[in-house]
């Protein structure tokens, strides 16, 4: 009788534990598998030194649960990642990928793709050698990742590529440098996520010099978001490596995003924070990318704490200049507020537009100097670096010139 993936199959069927011989039936089933393929592999710890890669379409990979199933590359001589899936209808589900000296799982330019129940972990904790990306979809269509948890990731627990029509949803990252990520990726829905203990909470990002870009189109709702204050582990030279330690959700150079019904909380340096690429200083080449995010609405999240201790100058002098912790939102531009709409909604009746012309029931013209000016329309402004803006009920918030290359925060807070 010819041997091959069905035969693996049933030896992992009668084995359990840490036989060598069954990981070496999975090793060769990633092998030998083709389209349509399904292996199953029962409770047990099952070690690996080199990568498993598979190209092929329609193929799930079954384990007996995120805690009894755990594949485990502690041992890892080979490859770049522990996973590498390419193809269409993707499924993995209930096992633990622990230790790769990589990337995690990285399914890469593919579609259909469905994560659950999957648990990755680097388990000496956070740590700059980790490997990167946890659960790793890349220049992907239709991604959904639900009920997964992600520890000690040195980027990204949870992190979504370049990719289209995204759900990240009841999942839980902790003790990454970010938690969830979503890059250069169009209609994302992330929800019901628990995300703690991170450098950074939940970031929407968009970079430039990618093959895909214009990141738009992502609802940040119902999540979790608290105290995340991990210092940042990532490598020197990584892109979160320049998040601060102490934020909640960040969004940079994305547009018509909406961040609704979350719970944000004590985060350090901000529970929420709305910035431009132009904050990293770095020289821009990429002549197609907007580095500017557009169109971004936050309304009826609840943030409680947070703000107390800064990991970035900006925000260190603004709390230093008005003795006044970072309790709500903020938006950091690169130089100047260019000259679109963003809108700022911490509650129902308590908005205030930055960029557009100011609410018709908001009080006459006031002038903002130095560190704080009080907008009688339910929130209160704050700037740095000193410098005088009128406002008035026809004039649009904007800044000199002169001031074009200094990073300065500007921040909306309840009164």
């Amino acid at each position: 009788m010819k041997s091959g993936p069905l035969l693996g199959i049933l030896l992992l069927l009668v084995g359990c534990g840490e036989d060598v011989g069954n990981s070496e039936s999975i090793r060769l089933w990633f092998i030998d598998a083709t389209d349509g393929s399904t292996l199953t592999i029962p409770p047990g710890k099952f070690e690996f030194d080199r990568s498993l890669v598979l190209r092929a379409n329609n193929i799930s990979i079954v384990g007996a649960g995120q805690g009894r199933t755990v594949l485990s590359f502690h041992g890892q001589r080979q490859g770049a990642e522990g996973i590498l899936l390419t193809g269409n209808g993707i499924r993995i589900e209930g096992l633990a990928v622990e230790d790769t000296v990589g990337d995690a799982i990285k399914i890469n330019q593919s579609r259909d793709v469905v994560i659950r129940d999957v648990r990755v972990e680097w388990t000496r904790g956070s740590h700059t050698d980790n490997g990167a990306y946890g659960i790793y979809p890349v220049q992907c269509e239709n991604v959904l990742i639900e009920e997964s948890t992600a520890i000690g990731a040195s980027d990204a627990g949870i992190y979504v590529g370049q990719s289209r029509r995204i759900i990240v949803r009841n999942s839980v990252a902790r003790h990454n440098v970010a938690g969830i990520e979503i890059e250069n990726s169009t209609d994302a829905d992330v929800y019901g996520n628990h995300v703690a203990e991170n450098t950074g909470g939940i970031l929407v990002f968009d970079l430039p010099n990618l093959p895909v870009q214009g990141g738009r189109r992502t609802r940040v709702f119902d999540n979790e978001v608290k105290a995340n204050n991990t210092p940042n582990f990532a490598p020197p030279g990584n892109t979160v490596a320049g998040v601060p330690t102490g934020t909640g959700i960040m969004i940079s150079a994305n547009d018509d995003i909406e961040v609704f019904g979350n719970h944000v909380t004590d985060n350090d340096t901000a529970n929420m924070l709305v910035v431009s690429y132009l904050i990293t200083g770095n020289r821009l080449t990429d002549v197609n990318y907007d580095p500017y995010p557009e169109r971004i609405h936050i309304h009826d999240n609840v943030f409680e704490g947070g703000g107390v201790a800064p990991d970035s100058g900006p925000l260190k002098r603004l709390v230093d200049g008005t003795g006044m912790p970072f309790e709500s939102e903020c938006f950091l531009t690169g130089g100047r507020v260019p000259d679109f709409q963003r809108r700022v909604q911490t509650s129902a009746d308590d908005a205030f537009a930055v960029g557009a012309e100011r609410h018709a029931g908001d009080r006459p013209p006031v002038a903002m100097k130095c560190r704080l000016a009080s907008i009688e329309c339910g929130v209160e402004i704050v700037m740095l670096p000193a410098v005088q803006i009128p406002l008035t009920s026809t004039q649009h918030f904007a800044c000199p010139s002169d001031i074009a290359v200094i990073p300065f925060p500007v921040c909306c807070r309840n009164l």
